[in-house]
């Protein structure tokens, strides 16, 4: 009888970080501006990183063909978007439909955090809590010392803080405008989004076509990954139910990627313009192996802590820092960069006509060369 030939699976394609690099930049609109709204974008992307106000519209700046802050900034007067704390526990712009429901999703998240605080939250009945907490930001938009000081007089021996965290936690709050709004300024108040938006939750979804949207905006991806991104635990089993309908690569390290069939790869000498991008922003935030965009030498130097700076790709990595000055008492709008390896002529000419597009957008400049001005800082003289 002759002998069974063993089987072995099909080898996986190996993905070298700038491989990972174009896909994912591609995903995320920063190959090339793409022609669709903001509306649209911020579906597509599962949400901009908002800590901030301004961040998201800096986002959409670098992703969007003809992006006017106008048309963020009527989204969130619309309440067709909102700022909410959602993945990573913390506040996401999102559209209002995602609000409902990613909030829901990333619940457990919320519980993990809470746990942190129990013990000093000894007697605090967290259904009353959430109850009077309800009842009082829906009757008007609250500040968080408000809030604070409303669970206080329930409970006067709680930690405050600890109340203002649990809620945070139990009760899904949006920061209610003009707080967000392109212009204008607010100090940060806060109701709940079904108030906010006049609808009521979404059950807590299953996580599948979450998954299948990170992919699309942020693939190829790991489990962890993911998980880091979305603050979630316990995601291997939802990719293995949802394998057949994936991809799979390995990256580098041997670690198995996961992708959508039809999603674009593009190839790895595929140019990328340079592009500037605002603390946090989602492409920065989106793995838990972020070497496809921030090189190994320069991790950790676009941030320390809760401290980020803004970032420069160049040929889709990290390659500078930079800030914004928009300019006071006469004084021109200043783009300063720093330059975390040299660019050359041709690299600086590059993220000179970058820097120019966004003042043209982002300040009054003007591009005459007169209103504005574009500095290459030393290390040593950024942030001083």
């Amino acid at each position: 009888m002759a002998e069974k030939k063993k089987t072995s699976a099909p080898a996986r394609a190996v993905l070298s970080p700038r491989a990972l690099g174009r896909a994912t930049l591609e995903r995320q609109l920063l190959l090339s501006r793409a022609e669709m709204t903001a509306e649209e974008a911020i579906r597509h992307l599962v949400g901009l990183q908002a800590q901030n106000p301004g961040p998201p519209y800096f986002q959409l700046l670098a992703r969007l063909k003809g992006f006017d802050p106008a048309e963020l900034a009527a989204l969130m007067e619309s309440r067709e978007v909102v700022r909410i704390v959602t993945l990573r526990s913390t506040i996401h712009t999102h559209t209002a439909d995602d609000a409902l429901t990613l909030r829901p999703l990333v619940q457990e998240a919320r519980d993990r955090e809470l746990r942190i605080f129990r013990k000093r939250l000894v007697g605090v009945d967290l259904d009353r809590l959430r109850d009077i907490g309800r009842e009082y930001v829906e009757e008007a938009p609250r500040t968080p010392k408000e809030i604070r000081e409303r669970l206080l007089t329930e409970w006067p021996d709680a930690d405050p803080q600890a109340l203002s965290t649990a809620a945070r936690c139990v009760l899904p709050l949006v920061q209610v405008t003009p707080r967000g709004v392109w212009g204008r300024s607010g100090r940060v108040a806060l109701t709940t989004v079904e108030h906010w938006l006049a609808r009521p939750s979404e059950p807590v979804p299953a996580p599948d076509a979450t998954v299948l949207r990170y992919l699309g905006a942020f693939g190829p991806a790991s489990v962890r990954d993911m998980q880091s991104w979305a603050g979630l635990t316990r995601l291997a089993e939802v990719f293995d139910r949802l394998r057949p309908r994936l991809v799979t690569f390995r990256d580098e390290n041997g670690v198995e990627l996961f992708d959508l069939p039809d999603a674009p790869r593009p190839a790895e000498d595929t140019p990328a313009p340079p592009r500037f991008l605002p603390e946090f922003d989602n492409v920065l935030l989106g793995h838990a192996d972020r070497t496809r965009i921030v090189p190994p030498r320069f991790k950790g130097r676009n941030g320390v802590g809760n401290q980020s700076y803004g970032s420069v790709l160049v040929d889709g990595f990290l390659a500078a820092l930079w800030r914004l000055d928009t300019g006071r008492g006469g004084a021109p709008a200043t783009v300063t960069v720093q330059e975390l390896r040299p660019l050359g002529a041709a690299g600086r000419d590059a993220v000179t006509e970058e820097a120019v597009a966004l003042l043209s957008v982002m300040t009054e400049a003007t591009t005459d060369g007169s209103g504005y001005d574009i500095r290459f800082a030393s290390f040593i003289d950024f942030g001083e």
